[in-house]
């Protein structure tokens, strides 16, 4: 018997059951009693016990997929290079969504039997959909309950916002424990500097986490979006703003996103005349 694989996997099982009781565990006192609030740990705990799925999901932008409707060719190299263990299956566009494709089950079918669109639609599991008001704590008892590890995020018109996994909601728990945030692997790069070049598509929450900062929370889930709802409009290349004292200057756009950011830590020898709101070109 093969030990190690087995440890793994039960391992894999328990996780998220853990992590459930202990989110059961912090909701059961008052949250002055839950856990000291002048640690980092705690503070990040009790901000946990309020976000929802909406929080820490992939932003509808962000969503990686197979469209029906691109060539074969094209479709079989997306799945054979996919970092993904399961992708959204859609014809045209991702409201038009048919389910999931597990890759690792497809990619053994098609080594053993000749691969077409057709065949690739037999593989085609059911979509599964999440309300984005829906508290972690929730969602990852509901992912257990319902046997899912993957699902589609939808707001209260049923409109697709975005991705969440197990995996991501585990990973954001994770996190609220580590000591020393991790800032390379999700759109966060260090510069020689002192400042940070940060993705647009960042979340809010996962920069302040990275960077042990308080950027507002409760608008704009994504870097980008908070920059556009401060401007109200999409800003050219070396626009500077500074928005909660926070100094942030937009480096890279497209035609209606913010794609690249340059973030400073606020000093306290800065020129505080730039409030939320104003900014410079």
């Amino acid at each position: 018997m093969n030990v190690i694989p087995t440890g793994i996997a039960i391992g894999a099982l328990l996780l998220p059951f853990c992590v459930f009781l202990l989110l059961r565990w912090l909701r059961a006192f008052p949250r002055k009693a839950q856990i000291s609030l002048d640690t980092e740990t705690g503070t990040r705990l009790l901000a946990l016990e309020d976000a929802s799925v909406e929080d820490v999901m992939v932003p509808r932008a962000g969503i990686a997929g197979i469209d029906l409707d691109d060539d074969w060719n094209a479709i079989r190299e997306q799945l054979e290079n996919s970092q993904h263990t399961r992708l959204p299956v859609y014809a045209e566009t991702i409201d038009n969504v048919l389910g999931f494709l597990h890759l690792r089950k497809v990619l053994a079918a098609m080594s053993r039997e000749a691969s077409s669109k057709e065949r690739l639609r037999e593989h085609i599991e059911d979509a599964y959909f999440i309300p984005e008001a829906t508290p972690l704590h929730r969602q990852l008892r509901a992912f257990g309950e319902n046997r899912q590890r993957i699902g589609l995020v939808v707001d209260e018109y049923g409109d697709i916002r975005g991705l969440v996994t197990l995996a991501d909601i585990v990973g954001e728990i994770i996190d609220a424990f580590a000591t020393e945030p991790a800032r390379n692997n999700h759109g966060i790069t260090p510069e020689a500097a002192g400042g940070f070049l940060v993705r647009g598509n960042v979340s809010v929450r996962a920069l302040n986490r990275a960077l042990d900062w308080a950027l507002p929370t409760d608008g704009p889930k994504t870097l980008n979006g908070l920059i556009l709802e401060t401007l109200e409009t999409i800003p050219q290349p070396n626009t500077s703003v500074r928005i909660d004292g926070y100094p942030l200057e937009v480096v890279q756009t497209t035609r209606n996103a913010v794609k690249v950011v340059r973030v400073r830590p606020p000093q306290k020898e800065e020129d505080t005349a730039l409030k939320t709101g104003e900014f410079t070109d």
